[in-house]
């Protein structure tokens, strides 16, 4: 949620003034550090701050530089295969100008039409000059930033479908009423939902890199002091916003710092031995989740300013990598996370 302020500008809610939520919170920082970490998703309550969270994150982040005009803000300085095609002419044309722009976040609604989720002729354009354009959807948007879904367990098929190919290949590809037009569409997905207003697919669930559960404050403290900071942004934006400014500055001067060591920090082969093992005796198929528990911890020492990834980062971050990965076990009545809390006091 966003709220103006006496200048008409948008703010959003400070990151490091959400109250609780440390999980998501720290889900989130690792994969803003690492997007191979494959997006996060959260499952929980309406109204605990998961879209705010989201919000907050992207605001904080400093602005992404794009070439001034481009529709799919690639970027500029990469000179590998994610670019569309405008900047490739432009590049031929030595047309270096180049604009910062905040990070995007886009919402992807469950009644968008497949049309306006990868992009379609441009109508106007075709009535009016009789040219065929394209007009970029919302895939072309959300490309470097964040792909939001709420409620996406109700998502239709047609679009889950059609997110795994983007999710897999990093480009969309749109061949329609005589266009053909492939572009990049690289992301952070993060999806939320309520399980028991239905299931997600196993395809598209495996496809995010880590999985998160929240609930709503069971303590009065903290529900206090959520209604309080709440309810002082909302009066006045901009004085709330200054008196978190210090803790803003942390958190970015943190997420720059971890993604300029992130390549440095090493991988010992005992660490490595550890995850496999984890995921072994937890059954886990396929190797995505050792991947993503690396990656992921990675991320973590990273933020922490070590050198090496540690036992304390995989635990730390075995139950969101690996909580959405397990078979149902019809004999264990307990949850997904209790059992990685136990195959871990085992292992470690």
């Amino acid at each position: 949620m966003r709220v103006e302020d006496g200048q008409g500008m948008k703010s959003a809610f400070p990151f490091s003034a959400i109250v609780g939520q440390d999980a998501l919170k720290q889900a989130l920082l690792a994969a803003a550090v690492e997007p191979l970490i494959g997006g996060v998703m959260v499952f929980g309550d309406r109204g605990t701050g998961k879209s705010t969270a989201i919000r907050a994150l992207a605001a904080l982040l400093p602005p992404m530089q794009e070439r001034r005009g481009c529709p799919y803000h690639c970027d500029p300085h990469d000179p590998g295969p994610f670019r569309c095609a405008r900047c490739e002419d432009a590049e031929d044309r030595n047309d270096l100008e180049v604009v910062d722009v905040p990070i995007p976040v886009v919402d992807l609604p469950l009644g968008a039409t497949e049309d306006r989720v990868v992009g379609a002729l441009d109508l106007e354009k075709a009535l009016a000059l009789g040219e065929k354009a394209f007009e970029p959807g919302l895939l072309a948007r959300a490309h470097r930033g964040f792909l939001y879904i709420d409620e996406v367990n109700l998502l239709e098929d047609h679009l889950v479908d059609l997110l795994l190919d983007v999710a897999a290949s990093g480009e969309n590809v749109v061949e329609r009423e005589g266009l053909s037009v492939r572009h990049p569409a690289r992301f952070v997905l993060v999806g939320s939902g309520n399980p028991e207003e239905g299931e997600l697919r196993p395809q598209l669930l495996d496809r995010f890199g880590l999985s998160i559960e929240v609930t709503t404050p069971s303590d009065l403290e903290s529900r206090v002091e959520v209604i309080k900071r709440r309810d002082s942004f909302e009066r006045d934006p901009q004085a709330f916003m200054e008196m978190w400014s210090k803790s803003e500055a942390s958190i970015r001067e943190q997420i720059l710092t971890a993604r300029t060591r992130l390549h440095d920090i090493a991988m010992p082969e005992a660490m490595v031995a550890k995850a496999a093992e984890l995921c072994m005796a937890l059954g886990t198929d396929g190797l995505r989740g050792e991947l993503t528990l690396i990656r992921t911890a990675r991320a973590m020492a990273a933020l922490d300013g070590h050198c090496e990834i540690s036992e304390a980062h995989l635990k730390t971050v075995a139950p969101s990598a690996l909580r959405h990965r397990l078979r149902r076990d019809p004999l264990d009545d307990s949850g997904s996370t209790a059992r990685i809390e136990r195959v871990l006091a085992e292992l470690f």
